[in-house]
């Protein structure tokens, strides 16, 4: 009740989010060849309602004079996306009995209008608790949303939370290692698509999202996975947040595409015990008309450091405006309690009634 009552009585609502969800879960073996590695998508989902909902989401984000024409460069620069993930759409290609075109332009798609909020936050034991809403402007997501655990010799290696068909991830974790959420970093502009994608081909630059799968799967620590998520030359400009499993690992790195711009750590001794991100530079005030970043420093002040644990952060992640109508899920973890990992689906986004 302290979070509730301090966060109304400071003029903002708690959000009218009905029926969350759990969204299924695939087991997906690093083990198997690449091409086959995804067919357990389609015990789980109608392939002709996955082909209808990527096809709803390329019209939505693509200009249709850019899928036009990237089609036959996609086709023909196919030899420049790396391992495993050529293997990977390859076989979801198959899977769906769809263009391969159209696959490799969909996890394009996906790299664009990820609206997020990002919260790491330290307990005073100097437990780490991460969370993130993920926003985008296509409600069809919400049944696509998967929780995947990828698996290695039969072992869990990591896992995250996806989108059916899509072979980056934006949320995971590494068990006792660390976690990590991707936020994009402020508007990208549906004309500077086609940027990204001679970025990642021309360049050799990775998709954001391929770089956070990248990491849990490399990485053996907080301080080699804020390493790789800061060096390595990516598409576009992103923060990536990052919380590990010891006392003060947490950080917010902010990225250009070819270096961090700036990597802000938790401070728990100086009373930087959470950091919040949306998707502007933290050292900028946000748009006027977005208030996610106040509304969730509010909350979090209120919860205090004594009280904050998984479900009090899930409670700050369900606060409107920090969860709206775009809200697709919320996931909340903690690398060194790797069996708490919890996504819901936001089925109707958050709003006021």
């Amino acid at each position: 009740m302290v979070i509730r009552s301090a966060v109304l009585l400071l003029g903002f609502a708690v959000c009218s989010c009905r029926a969350e969800i759990a969204p299924p879960t695939l087991n997906i073996s690093l083990d198997e060849d690449p091409e086959v590695r995804w067919a357990p998508l389609i015990k789980v989902f109608d392939v002709d309602y996955l082909n209808k909902a990527a096809a709803e989401i390329i019209d939505a984000t693509v200009p249709k004079w850019v899928h036009h024409a990237i089609k036959p460069i996609v086709m023909a620069l196919e030899k420049y996306v790396p391992q495993p993930y050529v293997g990977e759409i390859r076989g979801l290609a198959a899977h769906f009995g769809g263009s391969l075109a159209d696959v490799i332009i969909l996890n394009f798609a996906y790299e664009v209008s990820a609206f997020c909020t990002s919260i790491i936050a330290q307990d005073k034991k100097g437990h780490l608790y991460h969370g993130r809403n993920l926003d985008y402007p296509h409600p069809v997501l919400r049944n696509m949303t998967i929780d995947v655990v990828f698996l290695k010799n039969g072992e869990v290696a990591y896992r995250g939370t996806s989108f059916a068909g899509y072979v980056g991830l934006w949320t995971g974790q590494s068990p006792n290692k660390f976690t990590v959420s991707g936020d994009q970093r402020g508007s990208e502009h549906l004309w500077n698509w086609w940027k990204n994608v001679v970025s990642a081909f021309i360049f050799r630059r990775s998709p954001v999202s391929w770089l956070v799968r990248e990491t849990l799967e490399v990485a053996e620590n907080f301080e080699d996975a804020v390493m790789r998520l800061s060096k390595i030359p990516i598409i576009t400009g992103v923060y990536y947040i990052v919380g590990g499993v010891r006392p003060g690992e947490g950080a917010v790195i902010t990225r250009d595409r070819t270096g961090p711009a700036d990597i802000w750590p938790l401070d728990p001794v100086n009373g930087g015990w959470y950091r919040v991100e949306t998707n502007f530079d933290h050292w900028l005030p946000p748009p006027a008309r977005d208030h996610r970043r106040e509304a969730a420093i509010i909350a979090l002040n209120a919860t205090g450091q004594d009280h904050i644990d998984m479900e009090a952060l899930y409670q700050v992640l369900s606060l409107f405006p920090v969860c709206n109508g775009i809200t697709v899920y919320t996931t909340t973890m903690s690398a060194a309690a790797p069996e708490n990992y919890k996504t819901l689906v936001r089925p109707q986004g958050c709003g006021l009634d």
